[in-house]
C-alpha cells in the first residue's frame, strides 16, 4: 500500500514539472511584453545603434520605455529608425523626421539675425518629449537639459510659454521591440520614415510669423534700451524718457512681440523710477531755495533787531528798574534794585551826581541801563551801582 502511494506521489511530481516547463515556454513565446525580435531569438541582436525596420502598421511612439507613458506619434510597416538602447522589451531610438520637443519660452533668447534658431539663456533647462496629443504643460516627460549657449531649432509655434522645437541631440524616443526588425548598421542601410504631404513639408519650411514679428521687436527694444542709457547718462535735471516711455507702452501693447513686450514693461517700470528720482531731486531742490530764502530772512530780520537795540557797552548794569523795599521811604534810606528777566535781583542802585536830581519814578518798572561804578555791598552780600546816568532801553 505505501510503495503504491510512492508511486502515485512520484507520477504527481512528474507532471506538475512537465506543465510548468510547458508554461514557461507558452510565456516566452506569446507574452507581448516577454517577446523579442527574430535576431535576440537566435542571439544575432546587432551592435548599438543599429537601424531597425517596422514590421507592423500603427505602432505607437512613446516618451519613455512603457506603455504608461504618453504617444508622441506613429510608426508604419517599413520605416526604419535608428535604435541606440534598449531597456526591457523596448528600444531607445533617435525621434523620427516627424517628432518634436517643447522648451519654455522663459530660458530662450531669438537671434534677431536667425529668427528660426533659439540660444539657451540658463543651465539646466529641460527638453520635454512633445505630443500632437499633449498641452506642453502635460507633456512631462524629460528629455534631456540644456545649458546656457545651447542652440535649438524652432519649429514655428509657441503654446502656453513654451517653444515647439526639434529635438535636440541626446533627445530620444521609445518603441517596443517586437515591433522591429534589426536591418544593419548605422551608415550601412538609410534610416527612413514615411514622408510628410507636401502642404505639411511646406508649412515645416516657414518661419512662423509671430517668431519673425518678435525678432523684429526685440530689434527695436533694444535700440530703445540704447536711448535709455544715453539719457542716463546725462545730468539729471536733462534727462527725458517722454518719447522712449511712449515707443516702449507700443512694444508692451503688442500680442506678438514675445519677450519685447515682456522687456519693453521692464523698462517702463524702471524709467518710472528714474522718473520718480527726477522729481523728487526738483522737490530737494525747490526746498533747498525756500530754505536758502528763509536763512536769508532770518539773517535780514537778525541785522534789523540788532540796529534797534543800544550799544551795551557802556552800563555797568542792565534790567528792570524797582524801587527796593528793604530800605526807608526817606530819601536818605531810599535804594533802588535791578531785576533780570526772571525776577532775580542782578544788583542794587543809588543815585549820584545829576541823576539824584531826577525823577526816577518814571523809570520804575522799566529796562534801563546804568551809568556808573560798580562796588560790592556787604548787607547784601552782592553789588551795588552807584550810577549817574539813567537810559531807558525799551
Amino acid at each position: 500500500m505505501q510503495s503504491h502511494t510512492k508511486f502515485i506521489n512520484l507520477f504527481i511530481l512528474i507532471c506538475l514539472i512537465i506543465l510548468a516547463s510547458v508554461g514557461l515556454a507558452q510565456g516566452v513565446s506569446t507574452s507581448p511584453q516577454g517577446s523579442v525580435s527574430a535576431a535576440e531569438a537566435e542571439g544575432n541582436e546587432p551592435s548599438f545603434p543599429y537601424v531597425a525596420e517596422i514590421i507592423e502598421d500603427n505602432v505607437n511612439i512613446r516618451s519613455g520605455p512603457g506603455t504608461n507613458y504618453y504617444y508622441c506619434g506613429k510608426l508604419n510597416t517599413g520605416d526604419r529608425v535608428k535604435v541606440v538602447a534598449s531597456k526591457y522589451s523596448w528600444s531607445h531610438i533617435v525621434p523620427p523626421a516627424s517628432s518634436f520637443s517643447w522648451i519654455s519660452k522663459q530660458y530662450v533668447s531669438i537671434e534677431p539675425n536667425n529668427p528660426g534658431i533659439g540660444a539657451v539663456t540658463g543651465n539646466a533647462v529641460r527638453v520635454y518629449a512633445g505630443s500632437d496629443f499633449l498641452k506642453p504643460m502635460h507633456s512631462t516627460t524629460v528629455q534631456l537639459e540644456l545649458n546656457k549657449g545651447d542652440k535649438v531649432e524652432l519649429m514655428g509655434e509657441e503654446m502656453d510659454d513654451y517653444y515647439k522645437i526639434a529635438p535636440p541631440t541626446g533627445a530620444y524616443l521609445w518603441v517596443l521591440t517586437q515591433y522591429t526588425k534589426p536591418v544593419g548598421a548605422v551608415g550601412e542601410v538609410e534610416v527612413i520614415v514615411e514622408p510628410k504631404t507636401e502642404s505639411e513639408a511646406n508649412t515645416a519650411a516657414v518661419v512662423p510669423a509671430t517668431i519673425s514679428i518678435e525678432s523684429e521687436k526685440l530689434k527695436e527694444y533694444y535700440a530703445l534700451a540704447e536711448q535709455i542709457k544715453a539719457e542716463q547718462a546725462k545730468p539729471i535735471a536733462q534727462q527725458n524718457y517722454a518719447e522712449i516711455k511712449k515707443a516702449l507702452a507700443e512694444l508692451a501693447g503688442n500680442k506678438e512681440a514675445g519677450k519685447a513686450a515682456h522687456y519693453s514693461e521692464f523698462a517702463l517700470k524702471q524709467i518710472g523710477r528714474c522718473e520718480l528720482a527726477l522729481a523728487v531731486d526738483k522737490e530737494i531742490q525747490l526746498q533747498d531755495l525756500q530754505l536758502q530764502h528763509i536763512r536769508e530772512q532770518i539773517e535780514e530780520a537778525r541785522v534789523t533787531k540788532l540796529e534797534q537795540v543800544p550799544e551795551l557797552g557802556g552800563f555797568a548794569a542792565v534790567g528792570q528798574f524797582q524801587t527796593s523795599k528793604i530800605y526807608g521811604p526817606e530819601e536818605s534810606l531810599k535804594h533802588y534794585r535791578i531785576i533780570d528777566d526772571s525776577g532775580q535781583t542782578v544788583c542794587y542802585a543809588l543815585p549820584e551826581g545829576s541823576a539824584s536830581q531826577m525823577d526816577l519814578s518814571k523809570f520804575e518798572g522799566r529796562k534801563v541801563g546804568l551809568v556808573g561804578t560798580v562796588e560790592p555791598h556787604p548787607q547784601t552780600k552782592g553789588a551795588l551801582v552807584r550810577f549817574t546816568e539813567i537810559t531807558e532801553l525799551e
